[in-house]
C-alpha cells in the first residue's frame, strides 16, 4: 500500500491509540476473569474431592499394606506395588506411623 492510503486509512493517531488502550484494557479485564474463574474451580474441585477421602484410623498390631512409589511405569510392568502385610507398632499424633516387618523385625517410618 502506497503511504498516502495508510496516512488516509490512519489519520487520526489518538482515536487509533484510544481505541488500542479500550483493546488492552478489555483483554487484561477477561484475563483477570479467567484467573478469578480457575481459582473458583481449583477450590471447588479440592473441596469435592476432599470430601471423597476416607482418612484410615489405624491401631498398634493392625496388618497394613505398603504402598512402594518408587516403582516406576515400566521398570517391573508387572509387579506390584505393594509390599507384604506389615504390622502398625506405634501411631503418632501428627499422622507418622511406624510399621514392622513380621519376618525380620525391620521397622520403616511412614507418612514423614
Amino acid at each position: 500500500m502506497p503511504y498516502g492510503t495508510i496516512k488516509q486509512l490512519n489519520f487520526d493517531l489518538t482515536k487509533a491509540g484510544e481505541i488500542r488502550r479500550l483493546q488492552i484494557s478489555e483483554l487484561e479485564k477477561i484475563r483477570n476473569e479467567a484467573y478469578e474463574n480457575a481459582r473458583i474451580t481449583k477450590s471447588r474441585t479440592k473441596l469435592f474431592l476432599d470430601q471423597i477421602i476416607h482418612r484410615k484410623n489405624f491401631a498398634p498390631g493392625d496388618k497394613v499394606l505398603l504402598y512402594n512409589s518408587r516403582l516406576h511405569i515400566f521398570v517391573g510392568k508387572l509387579k506390584t506395588r505393594w509390599s507384604a502385610p506389615f504390622i502398625v507398632r506405634t501411631i503418632f499424633s501428627h499422622g507418622v506411623v511406624i510399621i514392622v516387618h513380621p519376618k525380620n523385625n525391620k521397622k520403616f517410618k511412614v507418612n514423614e
